[in-house]
Parts: C-alpha cells; structure tokens; sequence
C-alpha cells in the first residue's frame, strides 16, 4: 500500500477514474507514470526494500503492458511490460517512474525496449545512485529513442509537480541512502489522545487498535530492520515480526548500552526471524556469548549512538529502518538528523498521569516557537484510531543543475581503460560492483549428468539448492523445487538457510567439503555466460575483491574485515583462469611442422 503522503500526490495529480481513457494529450503521461508508482509499490512486504520500479507501455490511453521490479535480482519492470505488451510495442510509449538500471551487466531493461521499437520513454525520476544515473538515458538516446524526463524535458504544471513529487516519495529510501548516505527511516508510535504510550506503570497493551496494528505490520514488512531500546524489550517484550507466513522479515535491532536485559525476552528466539543486539564495547560479555549461543548476532561499539547505528546499518545496505522505540531513544534519534518520517497512530483514549511515558522525551526546546514541524502531513481513519503521517525532514531531490556530459563524467562506472581501485567492495546487487553478487539477475543453465539442460534464476538459487542434493527424502527433494523456483534469489536464500537450520539431518553430508567447489561452478557459469560480465571482472585486474557482508564471515570480510571472504577469493582465482584463457586465444601456440604434417 503507497504510503499516505505519496497516495495524496497520485490523487491530486489524478483527474477522473482509473477507468477513463479520454484524456487530454496533457493528461497522458501524468497518468501513465502514477500508474508506473502504483506498480512500483506492489512488492512490498514481500521482499526486502529495493529501488522501487514499475513500467507501463501505452499507445495514448491505452496501455498494453505493465511490469514492477519485484525484488533484487529478478526480471526487470521493462522487460514485463515488453513481454506482456507481445507485438503492440511498436511506436508505443513506455512510462516508468525511475530511470532503468539496477545492475551493472544487465542491459535486458534496455535491450527490451529498444528491440520492442518503443518510439518514446518517459521518466519520472532520474536514478538516485551516481554509477547508474544517466546511463540508461543516454543508451536510449543513442539508439533514437527519444527520452523525456520530468523537470528536465517538460514544462511542467501543477499536476506534473505532484508527479515528480510522487516519484520522489516512492523512491525515499534510495534517495536517502544516495544523498544522505543514511538509510531512510520512520518512527512509529502509537499514543491516546493525551499523548501517552503507556500507563504510568509502564503497561502499554494495547493502546492502539487492531486494525492500527495490522497496519504496523505491513509497515514492518517494508523496512530491512526494526529498532527497540532496551526499555521495550524489558517492558513490552515484542516479538517484533509481521505476524504473517512467508515474505519478507525485518532484521530485528536491540540497542542497549549496558545490556540489563532479560534472559527470556521474545527477540532472542531467531528461529522465524533475525536479531541484532547493538551494545557498548564490554558490556557484559557473559550475556553476549549466551546471546551468541543462542543464534543473536552482537555488535559492539565505542559509543552506541543513533547515528552509528545508521552508519552500520547503511554499510550493511539496508535502504530503510523502522523505529518503535520508546521516548527515551527516539528523542536521540531526532536529535542526531537520523529520523525521516514520522508515522503516529492516535487513539480515542485518555489515560492521564504525570508521570505516564509520551511518545518523544526531552529535545532540549522551551519554547513553541522551536518545535519541529512536519510535512506533507497526511491523515486516515484505522478503526477507531486516527492516523497521522508527516516528513520530519524533506526527501532529498535530484536536480538536473549540469548537462547529461558531466553526468557522465560524475559517473564511477569503471571500465577497462580505467585504472581500478586497489579494493573493490560489493553487496547488494544495486552497488558499483553489484554484479558480483549472487543475487544479481543474471540466470545460469546448468547441464546435469545425464546430459539434461537445467536453468537457474540466479547464482543463490543453484548454491542453496545444492545443499539439499542427492539426500534421498522426500522433503529434501520437495525443498530443491521450491527453491530452484522461488520468485527472487532473497526467498532462495531464505528457504535454504531456514531448511537447513530447521532440518541440518537432511543438509548433503558432504557440504562442508563441496560448498567452495558448488559455488564456483556457479561463479564461473555465470562469468561466462555474459560478455558484459566477462569484461566486468577482467577490468578490475590487480584489484582485491571483496564481498562486504558484514555478517557472513565465510563468504564475506564481515564488519571488521576478519571473515575469511571466500567468494572474493573465489571471483579472483576465476578471474585470473579467464585472463589466461583470453591471452591463448589471443595468442595461439604457432603449430611446428611435424605438427602440422601430423595434422
């Protein structure tokens, strides 16, 4: 579901049903690209948060494809919408709200389009990360199709200002992570109409309505973590999930600096969901390593504020962080600049007492004249609750103040004919160098012994596939099958992970041994496979690759670079066996004369 602010823009900038088709030309593209963000916005809460994505192919009114990017590492909105368009692509528009490009090696968005013979694109939002953004323009461009982007190409009016307005709002999270160098995050709390979120002695269930906490949970479902104190869990103990079956689940985050927890509290069970317990350097280490036991990731800190945990959770590339906190750690939180977005549930109850906690504690302000105020404030009626939606601070905007040539001259694309960095880092498949991550979308075709062509929709598929194969039971065969067609190399991986910790009697006896082997015959299938990607990884010679996971401490460098980075190794033996190949078959060894008479 958009959110309040964002569903207010589509609105206004909306005139009509969703059923009209006769529009002013003026009206076309406005309602195509809200039509885009509508699209945009039909994957959440079921994978984790990703640049935001929708494309509609339209001849006038009429639209005759529609996609959405459902998650990282799957088939992109453009070639949906192509697909699904069949031979009415010809001299058809194709809207989209975000430039395309989500992944460095795959031009299939691009390629999709121009094979359609689109005569036009219109783009509401140029893409927020400086190695993607203008790329996918300026391909278009040199291949005569005519692109259009909002508050560049157009004269706008009001109605195309709420446009690129909503553009903006769809895509928060990566515009902050982009600008801001933060990930984008949302206070929630629930008060009664005194402004109170729980009794003077601390009991606080329910304050909120049913229906308000159904919304709570969908909102979980949206964001890559969930942030508590230590006064939430000792006080409420929530469980902190999204109360549903499949789909995507939040990391759970503990911040505590003296660890005075309770050994027993709900967030430590890490068998449906992960959790992260952020702690001052030292406190109790007795506590931590039973944490540990128990499955909770620990990290330390020299000073745990919240702008070192943004700082931590940006590198760890999460796009957006929800805060259900108390008072007394979202009062830092605003304090630092690290809250975006405000969402308050009001109930129709009043509670009273001195002494009972209020949503925000002390900002330091006494007097009105400093309070904070909110914007693009929005309102709707949950049950019997009101709620209230507002921006603490602006989503930042990308503005076209240099031409398209020193865009591309911002760009830190890296290509063969420029010097590589001395390491080179990657994570998520959206980054620089995200192509080298198993979740990027590129499918790989696998030959099995008896000759038979297997196809996989990504490296992660294969791998956590492959940790079940050859085990003669039902339910591991059932599981290989639900992976190798999982809808995105996220539920791939969490089928796999989850399976084998649920079931470890029916992981392959041998995996420990034939992991490393297993993901490298996936790593080079898929070097191989795409010349783009070929040339990729040969272009970063004299480089140390990393894999910046900063939990996995097989694959990864993990936080403090002491993981042992198996799948850097990995892309660096490959790319070294690929220079090799290319120099012989760049230079073949002359054949001697007996050799060529025995030829």
């Amino acid at each position: 579901m958009l959110s309040l602010a964002t569903r207010a823009l589509c609105v206004r900038a909306s005139s009509g049903g969703p059923g009209q088709v006769d529009l002013h030309p003026a009206q076309v593209p406005a309602k195509h690209i809200l039509r885009a963000i509508e699209l945009a916005d039909s994957s959440a809460g079921l994978t984790a948060p990703h640049p935001n994505a929708g494309c509609v192919i339209a001849h006038g009114p009429r639209v005759v494809g529609e996609g959405f990017l459902y998650a990282q590492g799957t088939r992109s909105a453009e070639v949906q919408a192509v697909e699904r368009a069949r031979d009415l692509t010809k001299g058809a528009i194709a809207y989209m709200n975000l430039e395309p490009g989500d992944c460095h090696g795959d031009d299939s968005a691009l390629t999709s389009l121009i094979q359609a013979k689109v005569s036009k694109v219109v783009i509401g939002l140029r893409h927020p990360l400086k190695h993607l953004r203008g790329k996918a323009i300026e391909a278009l461009r040199a291949q005569g199709i005519a692109v259009v982007v909002l508050g560049e190409d157009l004269i706008e009016g009001d109605q195309l200002q709420d446009v690129s307005r909503a553009c903006q709002l769809i895509n928060a999270p990566l515009l902050c992570r982009a600008v801001q160098r933060l990930p984008y995050s949302v206070l929630k709390y629930a008060m009664t109409l005194d402004g109170k979120i729980a009794a003077s002695t601390g009991h606080a269930a329910w304050v909120s309505s049913s229906e308000s906490r159904r919304r709570v949970f969908e909102t979980r479902g949206r964001s890559d973590a969930v942030i508590v104190g230590g006064n939430t869990v000792r006080r409420d103990n929530p469980r902190l999930t999204t109360r549903r079956d499949g789909g995507h689940l939040p990391v759970r985050i503990v911040m505590s600096r003296c660890l005075t927890l309770p050994d027993d509290a709900n967030v430590w069970n890490v068998a449906n969901a992960p959790t992260i317990v952020m702690t001052q350097r030292g406190a109790r280490r007795d506590f931590q390593a039973q944490l540990v036991a128990r499955g909770v990731e620990v990290v330390e800190f020299d000073f745990l504020t919240p702008r070192a945990v943004m700082d931590y959770c940006f590198d760890r590339g999460f796009l957006s962080v929800m805060w259900e906190c108390g008072g007394t750690l979202s009062a830092p939180a605003i304090a630092s600049g690290v809250i975006h977005k405000i969402i308050a549930f009001v109930a129709p109850k009043i509670i009273g007492g001195v002494l009972a906690p209020s949503p925000v504690g002390e900002l330091g302000m006494v007097e009105m004249t400093q309070a904070l105020n909110l914007s693009d404030v929005a309102f709707e009626q949950t049950g019997p609750d009101m709620l209230v939606t507002g921006y603490l601070q602006p989503v930042p905007a990308l503005y076209p103040a240099v031409s398209a040539a020193v865009e591309q001259a911002l760009a830190d694309y890296i290509t063969p004919s420029v010097k590589p960095p001395a390491v080179i880092s990657f994570y998520k498949t959206w980054d620089l160098y995200g192509a080298f991550s198993n979740f990027s979308p590129h499918p790989i075709i696998v030959v099995d012994d008896s000759g038979k062509e297997i196809a996989w929709n990504s490296v992660e598929h294969y791998y956590q596939a492959h940790k079940f194969v050859g085990v003669e039971d039902p339910l591991a065969k059932d599981r290989i099958l639900k992976i190798q067609f999982a809808a995105s190399p996220e539920e791939a991986a969490r089928l796999g992970r989850s399976f084998a910790r649920e079931r470890p009697d029916l992981l392959r006896p041998d995996w420990e041994e034939v992991k490393v082997e297993v993901m490298y015959k996936a790593l080079r299938l898929k070097f191989t496979a795409y010349e783009s990607l070929h040339r990729l990884l040969l272009s970063t010679a004299g480089s140390v690759i990393v894999e910046a996971s900063p939990n996995d401490l097989f694959w990864g460098a993990g936080r403090t670079g002491a993981g042992q980075n198996n799948l850097g190794l990995l892309l660096m033996k490959l790319r070294a066996e690929l220079q090799k190949e290319t120099e012989r078959n760049q230079n073949p060894v002359p054949q001697t004369d007996s050799a060529a008479v025995n030829a």
